[in-house]
């Protein structure tokens, strides 16, 4: 049996913002997945967001996602993470990926004491959310219809997992998010949620976005690469004038900037692109 202890996860911050900022994750790579007790234990040690775990699998790596609550199916701020490791570990490179339910791909490439690295998403898909999701979320938040932007719609959009979309018609709004954390976890369950992507529309191609994720016991994420890639998908559907690509920043609200840039294919539910940049942290210097 495989074993595991704090010791052992690297911890990394992804989407970082140069020398600072970005949403800290674990990762573990061994020659075994631990079995999943064992790593949902560890997961809540950490108490990172995300923790991921890899072991070798043929030609690629076999990978599972653990939240401080529970196991959830993909994280693209841990998965940008382990590409950071991968490649400082393996070298520069692509590196085939296995998950609960798809295949993917991370990239990471050596620069410095940081890394560059570049997720491919699982298939995307987007529809319109139910009338009484909405209804329950903008409760949630203390959020009114007016509040809302009308160009992009409420919506449900997955990149791997299910998420909720509002945008917000301005700054402030987005800035004001408060909710009750045990709350949002029941409403999240309820409905089958990952994560509520807030967002606002800077301009075309520039979103601020906040992102609660009761779902796995933490109130707020400072970078969300599934709920990125998810939000970019839902665009795409949307037929917003997107260019190709959108920049989010994330994390202001929290002190934790970090920076985020999805490519966004033709292809309808096509795999979205997210890359940014990855730092190692230290356990005595913390963030």
């Amino acid at each position: 049996m495989t074993t595991a202890t704090t010791n052992d996860i690297l911890r990394i911050a992804a989407f970082s913002d140069g020398d600072a900022g970005g949403n800290p994750a674990g990762v573990w790579i061994g020659a075994a997945l631990p079995p999943a007790d064992a790593m949902q234990r560890l997961a809540h040690a950490v108490g990172y967001s995300e923790t991921a775990f890899a072991a070798r699998q043929g030609e690629g790596w076999r990978v599972r996602y653990f939240s401080p609550a529970s196991e959830v199916p993909f994280c693209g701020h841990a998965t940008i993470a382990l590409g950071a490791a991968l490649a400082q570990r393996e070298g520069d490179g692509v590196f085939a990926l296995s998950l609960n339910g798809a295949a993917i791909t991370v990239e990471g490439r050596r620069d410095g004491a940081r890394v560059a690295a570049a997720l491919q998403s699982p298939p995307t898909w987007s529809r319109p959310a139910a009338t009484d999701l909405v209804a329950d979320a903008l409760a949630l938040f203390g959020y009114h219809d007016a509040d809302l932007d009308p160009r992009i719609p409420p919506a449900l959009a997955h990149a791997g997992a299910n998420h909720l979309v509002l945008a917000l018609a301005s700054r402030d709004l987005l800035g004001a998010m408060r909710y009750d954390l045990e709350a949002g976890r029941a409403l999240m369950q309820r409905h089958g949620l990952t994560t509520i992507v807030l967002a606002w529309a800077e301009y075309a191609r520039k979103f601020h976005t906040r992102n609660p994720f009761a779902s796995g016991g933490v109130y707020e994420d400072p970078a969300t690469g599934v709920g990125t890639a998810a939000l970019a998908g839902y665009l795409r559907d949307l037929g917003w004038p997107h260019g190709g690509a959108i920049d989010v920043v994330q994390g202001e609200d929290m002190g934790m900037r970090s920076l985020l840039h999805a490519d966004i294919g033709a292809e309808a539910g096509g795999s979205i692109r997210v890359s940014g940049t990855a730092r190692t942290l230290s356990e005595d210097k913390g963030l």
